[in-house]
């Protein structure tokens, strides 16, 4: 356990980081005002996992080896903005698909609990650059009178679960919106194309990073 000072500098630092806005907050935002609470706590608990995975990778050293070797991380990099273009495009056929069909009833996509968990995990494990912070954030707030390993894997859980916590107010309080646009049909009809964008700006962002 760090020692109390330190502990409290690094839970103040955790809040800061998670209310920051960035992919994780943009995607959780825009599913719950969407698709409700449930939708966006989902995506939150896929970017908890991603924040457990991490912290795994840099207590065991593979955050290092990832910043000496930069072919790795270009790799995960390429892979996460592919995935995400993927899923962009796939939304945007699926607008353009509605607006050739004007009567037909226009429906969100539904999406499995795994599925939603897996975007949110992707969206931010995909992204070599949190990787790289953890590796640099957390040994910022050890003690060399303890277990290095240890620490990190205490201050990895606190950093996940503190984003966890702002991520499910998030979720809440975009998913209040969910009651006023399920009223408008016209927004209903261009989410997807709205949601297609976000994907691929995520991809673009990620891609020229």
């Amino acid at each position: 356990m760090p020692e109390f000072p330190i502990l409290v500098t690094f839970l103040g630092a955790s809040v800061l980081l998670a209310i920051s806005p960035g992919p994780d907050l943009l995607l959780i935002s825009t599913y719950s005002a969407t698709r409700g609470l449930i939708a966006g706590f989902l995506l939150s608990m896929g970017v908890f996992l991603a924040g457990l995975t991490q912290t795994l990778l840099v207590a065991f050293g593979l955050g290092h080896i990832m910043q000496t070797i930069p072919f790795i991380a270009l790799a995960v990099k390429i892979l996460g903005a592919l995935y995400l273009a993927w899923l962009g495009i796939n939304l945007i056929r699926q607008w353009r698909s509605n607006l050739g069909n004007p009567q037909r009833q226009v429906a969100i996509e539904p999406l499995s609990a795994p599925q939603l968990i897996t975007r949110g995990l992707i969206n931010n494990l995909m992204n070599p650059k949190a990787l790289v912070f953890f590796s640099l954030f957390l040994p910022q707030f050890t003690s060399s009178a303890q277990p290095f390993t240890q620490q990190i894997l205490l201050l990895g859980f606190l950093l996940s679960t503190i984003a966890l916590t702002v991520n499910t107010v998030i979720s809440f309080s975009f998913s209040r919106l969910k009651q006023t646009l399920s009223n408008q049909s016209t927004f209903h009809r261009h989410f997807d194309g709205f949601l297609g964008v976000v994907f691929l700006g995520l991809a673009g962002r990620l891609a020229s990073e």
